[in-house]
């Protein structure tokens, strides 16, 4: 249990980074600000969550082999991983939050050979740096506060979720001039509407 407790810690940990990584390159390189969050509440960039999670459970057991065949486990691994994220983004939402159409090496626009890289690099700067840190600091937490924490946060994301899937289905039905049934959907219109997912979709929303 403590295992999947701590897949949990690392899950929010990696989306939180996730997004501020995401935000800084946004100001870096187009100068604005692009809410990456996947959900309306809090900064949770769950591609990051689940890359995280996905390096851990890839690569833990080979922590201490090569540093090449721990770069090419990544480039592979994270490729694969990448292609799935981006489809069953289509799948569910309608679009893919990326596009490497015009990349080098690229498959259906959903990975390229430029990222693929970056995943074999992440791949060495997480099991041999980011990871021993962070399982450092999580072994030092106490163990009941550990586990409550845990259980609290998963509640919350669900929450999130729920929120989030809920909001893009009233931001749908306002697009299509339907109006709304009660308070809680005047709320949303107001608070989460296309305007703000399409921020928080990088633009990619329909």
């Amino acid at each position: 249990m403590k295992k999947l407790y701590e897949l949990l810690y690392i899950f929010i940990i990696s989306s939180i980074c996730g997004y501020f990584i995401e935000f800084v390159w946004s100001l870096v390189t187009k100068g604005i600000f692009i809410n990456h969050s996947a959900v309306v509440i809090g900064p949770f960039n769950f591609a990051y969550g689940i890359c995280g999670v996905a390096l851990t459970l890839l690569l833990y057991k080979y922590k201490d082999e090569s540093y090449l065949k721990i770069f090419l486990l990544s480039f592979i691994g994270g490729s694969i991983l990448e292609y799935i994220m981006s489809w069953g983004m289509e799948l569910v939402l309608g679009f893919s939050a990326w596009d490497y159409s015009d990349q080098f090496l690229n498959i259906n626009g959903r990975i390229c050979l430029l990222f693929s890289i970056f995943w074999g690099l992440l791949g060495i700067l997480w099991i041999k740096i980011l990871y021993p840190k962070i399982d450092k600091m999580l072994n030092k937490i106490n163990p009941k506060i550990y586990k409550i924490s845990a259980i609290c946060l998963s509640m919350f994301l669900v929450f999130d979720i729920l929120l989030t899937i809920s909001c893009v289905n009233r931001a749908r039905a306002a697009d299509q001039n339907i109006p709304p049934n009660n308070r809680y959907e005047k709320f949303l219109d107001h608070t989460f509407n296309s305007k703000y997912l399409k921020n928080m979709f990088n633009n990619k929303w329909k």
